[in-house]
């Protein structure tokens, strides 16, 4: 992949854009193709969901320390930019 093929996924704006778009930061990416970065956030929920019920990394001492039956983690950045 080459930076004019290369398509990212922008968390602040909602855009998909390719290598000179915005910050590092404030994206997901690369991607082979733009189909692949307007999933972006789909793929990252996969994945996080796989991880948080993946048994090698269950912390059932801290998940939910204070018995309000929520994780205790707070919000995923992500969240913020769910539809």
């Amino acid at each position: 992949m080459t930076h004019d093929t290369e398509w990212y996924y922008n968390l602040v704006t909602g855009q998909v854009e390719q290598y000179e778009g915005g910050k590092a930061v404030d994206r997901l990416g690369p991607y082979a193709t733009r189909q692949e970065a307007e999933q972006a956030l789909a793929r990252a929920e996969e994945r996080n969901e796989a991880w948080e019920n993946d048994p090698r990394y269950a912390d059932e001492d801290d998940e939910d320390a204070d018995g309000d039956g929520e994780d205790d983690w707070g919000t995923s950045a992500f969240d913020t930019f769910k539809p």
